[in-house]
Order: C-alpha cells, then sequence, then structure tokens
C-alpha cells in the first residue's frame, strides 16, 4: 500500500561522485569545532587535546549546496564568515568504532565550506545557548563533487582558501588536532555513523567575513577544489 503525504516530500540531497554517473545519496552533516589549533586561539578557545575531546555540531542535509552555486547572503547578520573544509564521506555503518579500524569505514573525501553567522554564532557562545542561528544557516554547507578513495586515510595535504583571489586560509590537514581516524571514532562512540553521513572535519585560521559580490575558491591537496559566489540579500 502506497503511502499519501500532504504535500509532497522532499528530494533525497545528493552530490556528484568523480568519474560515476550514481551520486551520493546525504544522510546527516557533522561538524567538529576548533581542530586546528591556529583557529582555535583565534577564535579565542585554545584547545588542550591532553584535557579534551572533539565536539561536534550537526547542520540539515537541506543546507547543502554543491560547488559552484551562487547563494544569498543570509538574513540576521552582519558577519558572514567562509570556514574552509576537508570532508569525510562515510562508506559503511559503524558504532564504537575502534581507530585503527576506521579506514573501513571511509568512501571518500570532498572539500567543503561551512557558512556560518559569526556574530550571532558568537552570541550564543558567550551565553552558553546553541549555536543554530549561527550555523545551521540556509545553503550554507557548500560541497564539492565526492572522490571515492575506499579505506584511505588522508593524512596530510595543503588546505587552503581565497576570496576574490586573495589568499586568506592556508594550512596543512596534518595540523588537525584530532586526526581522521580520531574523529571518526570519537563520533561513533555517540552514533551509529551511517553510509552517507558527511563529516566537516574544522578550518584552518583566517576565517573572516564576506559581502555581497564575494568569490571564494579553495582546495585540499588530493580532493579537488571548490567556489562560491555570495549574491545580494534577498
Amino acid at each position: 500500500m502506497s503511502t499519501t503525504y500532504l504535500w509532497t516530500p522532499p528530494a533525497t540531497v545528493s552530490l556528484p561522485v568523480r568519474g560515476q554517473a550514481a551520486r551520493l545519496p546525504v544522510n546527516r552533516l557533522f561538524f567538529v569545532g576548533r581542530n586546528y589549533h591556529a583557529h582555535a586561539v583565534e577564535m579565542g578557545r585554545p584547545v588542550d587535546k591532553s584535557q579534551e575531546r572533539p565536539f561536534y555540531f550537526t547542520k540539515s542535509p537541506s543546507t547543502v549546496v554543491e560547488s559552484g552555486a551562487t547563494v544569498a547572503y543570509p538574513p540576521g547578520t552582519e558577519s558572514y564568515h567562509y570556514e574552509m573544509e576537508l570532508v569525510v564521506a562515510i562508506g559503511a555503518a559503524g558504532f564504537r568504532i575502534a581507530p585503527e579500524q576506521a579506514h573501513t569505514h571511509i568512501y571518500g573525501y570532498a572539500c567543503g565550506l561551512d557558512m556560518t553567522r559569526r556574530d550571532l554564532q558568537l552570541v550564543a557562545r558567550d551565553k552558553g545557548r546553541p549555536w543554530d542561528l549561527g550555523k545551521d544557516v540556509e545553503q550554507s554547507s557548500i560541497a564539492s563533487e565526492v572522490v571515492p578513495l575506499p579505506g584511505v586515510v588522508i593524512e596530510r595535504g595543503a588546505i587552503a582558501l581565497s576570496v576574490n583571489g586573495q589568499v586568506r586560509q592556508q594550512s596543512d590537514v596534518a595540523q588537525l588536532i584530532w586526526n581522521i581516524r580520531e574523529i571518526i571514532a570519537d563520533l561513533s562512540q555517540f552514533y551509529h555513523l551511517q553510509p552517507g553521513d558527511l563529516v566537516y572535519t574544522g578550518t584552518p585560521e583566517g576565517v573572516g567575513a564576506v559581502v555581497p559580490g564575494d568569490r571564494i575558491e579553495g582546495h585540499v591537496e588530493g580532493v579537488g577544489s571548490i567556489a562560491l559566489t555570495v549574491g545580494p540579500a534577498e
């Protein structure tokens, strides 16, 4: 018996996969907060790995936008920031995964942008409130095509971002505080990871605001590139 809905359900969110006609259906979006030392310092929250564990926030899959798009400058902010990230695409289900087995759950990687209403995020952070208005922003989870690299753990590689041709972020994935294996293992202590889950692994230092008309371009060595144009506010 078929199910009848009050209105048409939203389409499945998906991303292109390099070299394949089939697309990757997106399940959930996880973001690792403050996972590069220099970025943690610039945000006023240094990280002591010996005393802390990773922390995460989530966004709705409906916020996913493919690289190359133009998105409207969002309402309610005067400080819309870019954050360049390496994204891990989970390809096999897992729960309470050991670090040494984390690679068996990797399907591939993408380049990502975590666009943020920074002013709203910081107000919420300083008041001990949830970050949703600052982070779970419509059209704010930008992703490139997914590069299939099953079982491969990326441990190093240049990561960079420019705005209107000027370099703003430049680092190396080797500078992650918690590496790919550690992130997958830790996240899986709290969630049953599923194929199609995307994990944005954190951003280097150099985050900053953009305005309508700005062109953002970024890349991760061995993965690819990403681009976004900021359009006028609606």
